[in-house]
Order: C-alpha cells, then structure tokens, then sequence
C-alpha cells in the first residue's frame, strides 16, 4: 500500500500549475487514500478533467482523476472536496406561457392588475408558477425575457410593464383604435439574482375585451 499522499509508485501526487503535492481532505481516513490508488491504477492514461474554468486538465502520474459528488449545490454547481467545481446540467432553465380564452379573471381589474395566463407550453425547471404568473429565477445569471400582450376589441390604450421585485423595468404600449386586435410587445435582458421574481402588469388601460393569444416567455441565457 503506497504511503499517503503518494502515488501507486512512489512520487508525490501534484497538480500541474500548483506547489506542493495533493493533500488529502482532513477526516477521510485511509479509505480515501485507497480509493483514490485503485481509480489511478484502473483508469486509462491521458484522460483529463478539466476544472470550473475549463482550462488546465489535472493529471496525477499520468491518469485521471475522477471526482463525484452526490449532492449539487442548489445553484446547479457540483464542488469537490478537492475544490473542483463542475457545473450541473439541471441548471437548463426555460419557460413559455399563453392565454388561451378571453375571460379575465376578477383578480386582475380588482387587485393586483397582474396579466394572467392559462397554459403553459414550456416550463423547463418548474420556475414559472402558472396560478400566480410568476417566474421566479433558480440562481444567479442573465435572463431574457419577451411578451406579447393582445387587446381585442379595446379603444383604450394599454401599458404592459415587465416588473422585476415589484418593479417596472420595461413597458409597451398599444393604443391604436380602428384595429380590433393589437399587441404590446417588448424584450429585455436583465441580470437576476437567486429568487428574484418577474410577472408581466397592467399599467394603464383594461382588458376588458380579453387577451387571447398573448404570450409570455423567458430563459436563462447564462448562470453567473
């Protein structure tokens, strides 16, 4: 059995870019040590792993070593105890609602003036809450989101805000009145921290008439 903290023969374990040899985590016992002799003797040569930065792959005397964690962080990164971090592919996020009748619910024109909808078509991750309209962001990282909001036989303008936190961030507006059917549209980018919320507002105007067809949507473009 080769002594701790060196190889199956002989040499320090080491780290290319690094000082000193590879330690092993206080309070892992021998097992450890073992575990990690048998993945080097049993897995072939040149295999790398690359680390968070996806740069310098670490090789120990010309084998791979292979690092597992059964249990993510909820920002969808795995962390070792060697301090290897690999990003989770569950951190995939993506969702898309519509409106599919013209009944307006009374919540809306009563209370809160949150547009509604009605069906879901994605909802990648489960973020999007389709009682309350809510999308509420898993993690850290850059969002896009769009929506497009449909008055049908409305003379009145309308003012649709997307609210991040309870508030506005961006708005459209339709207003045109020899149409039956318009739209307020508009997109945006927005850096999102863990939790935060985002729902689409009625600003200004009703929708009395309804807004079948309106669409709401979003993604994380990259977690941060």
């Amino acid at each position: 059995m080769p002594a701790p903290g060196r190889g199956p023969r002989g040499p320090p374990l080491t780290m290319p870019g690094r000082r000193g040899a590879l330690r092993q985590p206080a309070g892992c016992g021998s097992c450890l040590g073992a575990a990690l002799a048998l993945l080097l003797l049993l897995l072939p040569a040149g295999c790398p792993v690359r680390a968070q930065n996806d740069t310098e792959p670490i090789v120990l005397e010309g084998k791979c070593l292979v690092v597992c964690d059964s249990s993510p962080s909820a920002d969808g990164a795995v962390t070792s105890s060697l301090g290897i971090s690999v990003r989770s592919g569950s951190a995939k996020v993506a969702f898309s609602a519509t409106r599919s009748t013209n009944h307006e619910p009374s919540e809306m024109s009563n209370r809160t003036m949150t547009i509604y909808f009605d069906q879901v078509l994605v909802n990648i991750g489960n973020h999007f809450d389709l009682a309350s309209s809510i999308f509420v962001a898993p993690r850290k990282g850059i969002y896009s989101f769009s929506f497009h909001v449909v008055k049908v036989y409305n003379r009145q303008t309308i003012q649709v805000s997307l609210m991040q936190n309870g508030y506005p961030v961006i708005s459209a507006f339709a207003g045109d009145q020899d149409v039956t059917r318009e739209a307020a549209s508009n997109g945006v980018l927005l850096l999102m921290e863990r939790e935060d919320k985002v729902h689409l507002k009625l600003e200004r105007g009703n929708l009395m008439g309804g807004w079948k067809y309106s669409t709401f949507s979003g993604f994380l473009v990259f977690p941060l």
